[in-house]
């Protein structure tokens, strides 16, 4: 970009501004702090940054415009000048009727996306009458026993007008069979079906450990939605490959790119194994990455990530469609950074975070509510989380132009730092036999505590500043407005489920059920069978019961 000349002029200029007017103002004033670092890296931040910090770059090969390779820029060639990120605030509560009045409150405030939570006994596989969900029903999202749940869920809301993301992954197969099955009865197209399934088994061996079967069997379920999903409802993005939970559990900026596309490299290549082409399935590929306080950081991450995700489909799967290249993902703001100190204080924090994301160049978006530091959001905070968006959107400008920050000499120059720290990281992957090994050995997991424990050393000691918490302290008044789960929410749910098994038509249920079972043992795509079998009213602990039967479950510390 810069003549050596130029560079050398730049150069002996910076040097002799550094001794003419930075030191003499150090030596009478000082600076904040002797060193100054990036959020979760430890990288030093420079004073001042110029073209020589990024002489190495090539315009046309590691930026390039957007809705080209190598997507340093963007997936798309208008940005947000074309169509704005999906706003997509995540919600569940509790009962099917509760999530179905949220949904529509979010949909008549304009919201364009919908976000499923699904409370612990759904993650886990269990029907809300099952022993191990006792305590459980409806408190982190919605029941759903069965289709019966689903269809309330979704009731009045056309599923060939919505985009719907379900946070769930080993019932995966079983949520999004319902979620066809409600759109075959609506009539709707399967084509026409967009949205996206989680559907991420392996960063729930490494951060949130709601998995069910073991690996291998894992790894076939989400080949089977792969392959299903390409040929029948081509829209609907078959995984949503999350480093969010992997930041959330502690990580820095590189580990969450390395440790996420480590993940989806998993992914492709048990999928090429299947027997699938890269190209057939690679496009409906998606990612999920959360969105922290530095603004600057988590630019450069995202610009990182669409890079090397590109380098990485090319170099090691030769991708010849370009969308196979092209990193798509939601970023949520970062829960782990809300307080319930000063919980105010946490709109402001979901503001930059948003106003980072968007810089970045994210496909969708949920901004968090100012209180789900203390519990469920109120209908008040969700609107103020949604209109954070939406003031992002049309009083900001940041939606007006594409990658603003392209060419920041800083941002450019962290860009590079973060891709090659990721590549790096997956490298070290490769030759410790992959992530599955790799999370075995419970490597992946010792990184990423590491970095937890030192974060909160430094909060403790007062080395890193949280406004509210360890700084900034002010006495909190009065009891806040908290938004909680009527206790009545799971006796009603498990009468719900014992009038559906009472009604539906037991011999037509063991039928499908058997037909499962049987396409299991075999090598057959299970999916065609899982919605079968919810078609006739089978429970989600009922199908996940015959996969268990079949796959067996996973033990921690057992071989993946």
């Amino acid at each position: 970009m810069f003549d050596p000349d130029e560079l050398a002029e730049i150069r002996e200029s910076k040097a002799q501004w550094e001794e003419d007017d930075v030191q003499p103002t150090v030596d009478r004033f000082g600076e904040r702090k002797e060193t100054f670092t990036t959020d979760t890296e430890g990288h030093e931040v420079d004073r001042l940054y110029t073209p020589e910090d990024i002489s190495d770059m090539d315009y046309e090969k590691d930026l390039g415009f957007p809705g080209q390779e190598p997507y340093t820029r963007g997936v798309y060639p208008t940005g947000y000048r074309g169509r704005l990120w999906t706003m997509r605030q995540y919600a569940g509560m509790g009962t099917a009727t509760e999530t179905n009045e949220r949904f529509n409150y979010l949909l008549d405030q304009g919201q364009t996306g919908l976000s499923m939570a699904f409370d612990l006994p759904t993650q886990m596989g269990y029907d809300s009458d099952h022993a191990m969900a006792a305590g459980e029903v409806g408190k982190t999202g919605v029941a759903i026993d069965s289709l019966d749940d689903m269809e309330t869920v979704f009731d009045g809301i056309p599923l060939d007008e919505v985009s719907t993301s379900m946070t769930i992954n080993a019932p995966a197969s079983v949520l999004l069979a319902m979620y066809i099955a409600v759109g075959d009865k609506q009539g709707v197209d399967r084509e026409a079906l967009r949205g996206t399934i989680q559907n991420d088994v392996l960063k729930e061996y490494i951060a949130r450990n709601t998995f069910i079967y073991p690996p291998e069997p894992s790894m076939r379920l989400i080949t089977d939605i792969f392959e299903f999903c390409a040929a029948e409802t081509p829209k609907f993005n078959t995984i949503s490959i999350s480093g969010y939970h992997i930041r959330e559990a502690g990580s820095t900026a590189a580990q969450e790119i390395a440790f996420t596309l480590g993940d989806g490299i998993e992914y492709v290549e048990a999928a090429i194994e299947a027997g699938l082409d890269v190209d057939e399935f690679a496009p409906q590929l998606s990612f999920f990455f959360a969105s922290y306080n530095n603004i600057f950081e988590e630019v450069a991450k995202f610009r990182a990530a669409r890079r090397l995700w590109a380098k990485i489909m090319d170099e090691r799967f030769d991708a010849q469609n370009p969308k196979s290249k092209q990193l798509k993902f939601h970023t949520q703001t970062a829960g782990s950074t809300l307080t319930a100190q000063q919980i105010e204080n946490n709109v402001v924090r979901v503001s930059y975070q948003a106003l980072a994301a968007v810089l970045g160049g994210t496909q969708s978006l949920h901004t968090n509510g100012k209180d789900e530091a203390i519990g469920l959001p109120t209908e008040q905070s969700v609107r103020t989380a949604l209109r954070t968006q939406q003031i992002l959107a049309h009083e900001s400008g940041a939606a007006d132009t594409i990658d603003p920050l392209a060419g920041s000499y800083y941002v450019e120059s962290l860009t590079d730092e973060l891709e090659a720290e990721a590549r790096e990281l997956i490298e070290e992957v490769d030759e410790r036999g992959g992530m599955r090994r790799s999370i075995e050995e419970q490597w992946v997991q010792r990184q990423i505590q590491d970095v937890a424990f030192e974060r909160q050393r430094e909060q403790e000691a007062g080395e890193r500043v949280i406004v509210g918490v360890n700084e900034y302290q002010v006495e909190e008044e009065g009891e806040q407005d908290i938004e909680e789960v009527d206790e009545a929410v799971e006796q009603a749910q498990q009468d719900n489920v014992a009038t559906v098994r009472e009604e539906r038509d037991d011999e037509a249920v063991e039928a499908k059920l058997d037909a499962l079972r049987q396409a299991a043992e075999g090598d057959e795509n299970v999916m065609p069978y899982i919605i079968d079998a919810v078609k006739v009213y089978a429970t989600t602990g009922e199908v996940c019961d015959v996969l268990r039967d079949v796959f067996g479950e996973y033990q921690p510390g057992s071989s993946m």
